[in-house]
């Protein structure tokens, strides 16, 4: 244990701040969610990733890609949505083996009901608390961070 490169006082300061961001703002983002639309945060991503997506299509493989998620958890929450209407599973019509997910005319309505309230929150909550000069810093900070999380840049690749 004598390797061990202990945090300072300013690395721990700085870690514990991080920690607290990193626990407040996803139950932020849920509570603005779930009361205004009776979704997850993690719903609303899925929907707004096959908002964008062409035909509003993506295999499941690719949607766990873009959300960072385990196929198991992303196939029960795609579960979700199907039982309310907002997604469909359909066959992939270029590999059999693989599933799509779409959205739904209902979901298309969703996303679009819920996405000026979610903005507002990214907006309230993250964006304007920063000067521009802060949200450039935060940017590259945030790349740093998945450069050395995701050092292949798959969640990156994905999100392009």
């Amino acid at each position: 244990m004598t390797d061990v490169r202990w945090l300072n006082a300013e690395e721990r300061a700085a870690w514990l701040r991080f920690v607290g961001v990193l626990g407040l703002l996803p139950a932020a983002l849920d509570a603005q969610l779930t009361r205004d639309e009776g979704l997850t945060h993690f719903e609303y991503y899925c929907l707004a990733m096959l908002s964008e997506a062409p035909e509003r299509t993506l295999r499941m493989t690719a949607l766990a890609a873009r959300t960072n998620a385990t196929l198991p958890r992303l196939s029960r929450v795609i579960s979700g949505l199907e039982q309310s209407g907002l997604v469909v599973r359909m066959p992939c019509p270029e590999d059999r083996r693989a599933t799509n997910a779409v959205l739904t005319p209902t979901g298309w309505d969703k996303i679009v009901q819920a996405a000026p309230g979610h903005v507002a929150a990214v907006r309230e909550l993250v964006i304007d608390p920063l000067t521009p000069t802060q949200l450039a810093r935060l940017g590259d900070i945030c790349d740093r961070l998945l450069l050395r999380l995701d050092p292949d840049g798959r969640l990156l690749a994905a999100l392009e």
